[in-house]
């Protein structure tokens, strides 16, 4: 964030943080192999790295989706989530000053890694194979959500 005071770049944070915990409590469609969830947080941690860099991406990606974990009733995911979804959001904050769509690709794609290897050793391969489609799906999804949004705000940010 180029030229903002440290309280501006707390409260962004702390909005995109509420963001990514919304987004991935508001609709869950669930996974009854590994009693996970498909999610649209992964499009609001897009958003924020995106938008503010690798610090705020990773951080509500972090911190967001573990909250939402925490609330929705899935605290055993939370340690692993902080993890998988900080690190999402680190890389696609990152990677995107080269290219967007391959930050956002690499971004799901350590999303969808984590949680397989997550689950292979938690329930077994099978398992594990089987939440792979819903992971991809939710990277896909949040990727085709996140493009569009984060056009529409950063001609915004770009005006401040």
């Amino acid at each position: 964030m180029l030229n903002r005071s440290r309280s501006t770049e707390v409260a962004i944070t702390g909005v995109m943080t509420a963001l990514v915990c919304v987004g991935t409590i508001l609709i869950r469609i669930p996974i009854p192999q590994t009693k996970g969830y498909i999610n649209i947080g992964d499009s609001m941690i897009f958003f924020s790295a995106l938008c503010f860099g690798f610090r705020i991406g990773g951080f509500a990606g972090g911190i967001g989706s573990a909250l939402a974990d925490i609330i929705g009733g899935f605290g055993n995911w939370a340690p692993f989530t902080l993890i998988i979804k900080g690190v999402e959001g680190i890389i696609v904050g990152k990677l995107a000053k080269k290219s967007k769509i391959l930050a956002l690709v690499i971004g799901g794609s350590e999303m969808i890694l984590g949680y397989f290897i997550v689950e292979l050793f938690l329930y077994g391969y099978g398992a594990a194979v089987a939440e792979l489609p819903g992971n991809i799906f939710q990277a896909g999804f949040g990727i085709l959500l996140a493009i569009p949004l984060y056009k529409a705000v950063s001609k915004i940010l770009t005006n401040e």
